[in-house]
């Protein structure tokens, strides 16, 4: 860097200005000189300043050098450590048994893992082993009450994880039991899709169909401790499919649901079956929304149809005493109208709230009712079935824990009509209208556990009637989803 000097630059000024010095008085010659020393310290105070900034900067730019130099070995060294260290991991990972060398992958696999038990104690008028409704062809042992006394009711096993970007896997297991030992069966084991597009989903597997409203949910988010009679009649307990399920979710402000079932229609009111294709098919449709801060509403709409084969059942008796074996083949459709309403003060249903739900069951069925004549021959004839079915309920949550509810069931097998057989011979399907009445008091310390006290008075059996005293706890140990609306 070049600096001018102050005596160069005062020889450049006199040499500038030869007539201004000739003739300038000696004030202004002293003045002038005045001038340029004042210029000349200004410009040597500035040339210090500059001089001593660079040297500052050619300080601090060694100090860098020398650090850098410093991480730079330190640096070297770290990778050396770094180096013998992975050398060592190597080694000892190249040692591990076959145990410590799986993928990562699998031990990051971690399903939800939820048990509910359901345990109940009941005190019955009739026997729980004769149970039957009257008036509509018996499905099974599930349509009945538990036994008498302690029982285990019917506690659940269930897994879920997603298996990927694409799939979520569900399992879940019922603990029954059946004539006094405990039974293990498969309620639920599919497959359903994640992220499909304009609200599709699909399920593949067994699962618990989505018509009607409380087909869908479990034994423990059921607000009273048995199912609806209208269940036990038109589905012996609940309508559960093996198949593929198409759910759809329209994007709109009201929630819309379209789905439909395409399933083997191996149970009730279906029959086994050993032949190609599928033997039931569903459609449903579900429509809700709110009414301001303070309520919520739902409506639905089902169809169930299926074409049972010989589908089993047994009905009077031979002079020995011994059942006779009944069947019948032919197309059974039922409809599905179902609805719940739910309130709760400013939207805050912790302290107290209301929900309303009822159901509309009605089936008819036409085909061939194959009739044993004591055992010793068989008569077929026509025969046609319309029958019908509901339940309505009230369930008030009046403090914090605390729930009061009472349920209403009605079915009306209504007239059937059996051609040319003789209806005294099938005393089962002689009219009758059975009904059921039920008052239950629970109590909820959290969210994981109940307790429950329910009263009812059924009348499922013609001049039977049963006076049922239930105690039941449920609780829920480990990952449990949301139950649903």
């Amino acid at each position: 860097m070049t600096f001018v000097r102050p005596g160069a630059l005062c020889v450049a000024l006199a040499a500038a200005f030869p007539a201004v010095a000739s003739a300038a008085s000696d004030a202004d010659l002293k003045q002038l000189r005045q001038q340029i020393r004042e210029l000349r310290d200004t410009y040597q105070q500035r040339i210090e300043a500059l001089e001593r900034r660079l040297a500052e900067t050619e300080q601090r730019a060694a100090g860098a050098a020398t650090a850098a130099a410093a991480a730079g070995s330190t640096a070297s060294t770290a990778v050396q450590s770094v180096a013998k260290v992975e050398a060592r991991a190597a080694e000892a990972q190249a040692a591990a048994d076959s145990v410590a060398r799986r993928p990562v992958a699998e031990s990051a696999f971690n399903p939800s893992i939820s048990l509910i038990i359901d345990s109940k104690f009941t005190r019955f008028q009739r026997d729980p082993g004769a149970y039957r409704i009257d008036g509509f062809i018996p499905s099974g042992g599930e349509v009945g009450p538990p036994r008498k006394g302690f029982s285990l009711g019917e506690s659940e096993l269930a897994f879920s994880a997603n298996v990927d970007h694409l799939f979520r896997a569900n399992a879940r297991f019922a603990l029954a039991e059946d004539d006094g030992a405990g039974v293990v069966e498969v309620e639920e084991v599919n497959v359903e899709t994640l992220g499909l597009s304009s609200g599709l989903k699909v399920k593949a597997g067994r699962f618990l169909s989505g018509v009607g409203y409380l087909n869908q949910q479990h034994p423990h988010e059921w607000d009273f401790a048995d199912a609806p009679l209208a269940y036990k009649a038109f589905f012996g307990y609940r309508l559960q499919n093996d198949g593929v399920q198409l759910r759809w979710v329209a994007p709109t402000d009201l929630l819309l649901e379209l789905g439909t079932e395409v399933a083997s229609g191996q149970k009730f009111p279906g029959a086994e079956r050993n032949r190609n294709g599928a033997g039931l098919w569903t459609a449903f449709a579900h429509l809700g929304g709110d009414i301001g801060t303070e309520s919520a509403w739902q409506v639905g709409l089902s169809h169930v149809r299926t074409n049972p084969r010989e589908r089993g059942f047994e009905d009077g008796a031979d002079a020995a005493g011994t059942a006779l074996a009944h069947s019948f083949s032919g197309r059974s459709q039922t409809w599905i109208a179902d609805f719940v309403y739910k309130w709760a003060p400013n939207g805050n249903s912790s302290v107290t709230n209301l929900k309303v739900q009822g159901e509309y069951f009605q089936r008819r069925e036409s085909g061939d009712l194959n009739y044993d004549i004591g055992g010793l021959a068989e008569a077929s004839s026509a025969a046609r079935f319309r029958q019908s079915g509901s339940y309505l309920q009230a369930v008030y949550q009046f403090m914090p824990r605390w729930r009061v509810g009472v349920r209403g069931d009605w079915l009306d097998s209504g007239t059937a009509n059996l051609g040319s057989l003789d209806p005294a011979g099938l005393p089962l399907l002689a009219g009758y209208n059975a009904s059921r009445q039920s008052a239950m008091l629970d109590w909820s310390p959290s969210e994981f556990s109940r307790l429950r006290l329910q009263l009812a008075r059924d009348k499922s059996r013609r001049d039977e009637p049963d006076n049922q005293v239930w105690l039941q706890y449920i609780m829920s140990l480990g990952a449990h989803g949301a139950h649903k609306f």
